[in-house]
């Protein structure tokens, strides 16, 4: 399981089709309302999957696993029922681990990916600001992904008042993390209010995925997605063309 190309994150049907219009390479569902992995409720889920069929992957937050392992499972299900047999299922899930650093996670995500319905595989999250949350740090995010077979990592930032990822993180870290997960065989994400002007930069580090919200909004990242911005961010992306070939190559399901 690894995807390549621009993801962008959307909240209803509308914001999934001007994604899907611009460009965007993958469709994930979330609602910035309920923090930065927020889970959009079960029926905007269903109505962006129908938005996006099999045309592109598309994936669903979840929220934090602070909430536990059964909410989490549960949203999982209600979604997997409303589709039904014949939509297509989320391509992956994902939720975060804020306030996780002194609990058992590891157990949890354990638990969680133990009891997905069939052929859903789970991203881990690791947020570059894990010590600002109190969230496992992503060198132990990233081994633990790969013991569990999550095939994919995300690095984010989980408090979105703050820095964007690169002001955030130094970029020696995270061309780290990066090569330290493709060395245990993970496909990386890496996502956190990067800005279209960023994008060069951030295909340089080496992901498979670069996630944007606030960058393809009208008025950030509780405004619109706005199909002439996913299409600019596309362009930056394109930009530095032999970086960006390396990086993404052809999406890969």
């Amino acid at each position: 399981m690894i995807w390549r190309g621009l993801l962008v994150s959307v909240r209803n049907a509308a914001e999934a089709a001007e994604a899907l219009a611009g460009g965007a390479s993958i469709i994930d569902v979330k609602e910035p309302l309920a923090g930065p992995l927020g889970a959009a409720s079960p029926a905007a889920i269903v109505e962006i999957a129908r938005v996006v069929g099999c045309g592109k992957p598309w994936t669903m937050a979840c929220g934090e696993l602070l909430e536990g392992v059964a909410t989490i499972l549960e949203r999982i299900g209600q979604v997997v029922a409303l589709l039904g047999g014949e939509a297509v299922p989320p391509a992956a899930i994902k939720m975060g681990l804020a306030g996780m650093a002194a609990a058992a996670w590891q157990d949890q995500l354990a638990e969680v990916r133990a009891g997905l319905p069939a052929g859903i595989p789970q991203v881990a999250v690791a947020y570059a600001d894990w010590k600002h949350v109190a969230a496992p740090c992503p060198m132990e995010v990233i081994e633990a992904a790969a013991r569990l077979g999550c095939g994919m990592l995300l690095v984010d930032t989980a408090d979105k008042s703050a820095g964007r990822l690169l002001e955030s993180t130094p970029e020696a870290e995270l061309a780290n993390w990066v090569a330290h997960a493709r060395r245990r065989g993970l496909g990386v994400a890496l996502a956190g209010k990067i800005a279209i002007t960023e994008i060069p930069a951030v295909v340089a580090l080496g992901p498979d995925v670069v996630a944007l919200r606030s960058a393809v909004c009208s008025n950030g990242r509780l405004g619109a997605v706005q199909r002439r911005l996913v299409n600019a961010a596309v362009a930056a992306a394109a930009a530095p063309a032999t970086a960006f070939q390396a990086a993404f190559g052809e999406q890969q399901l």
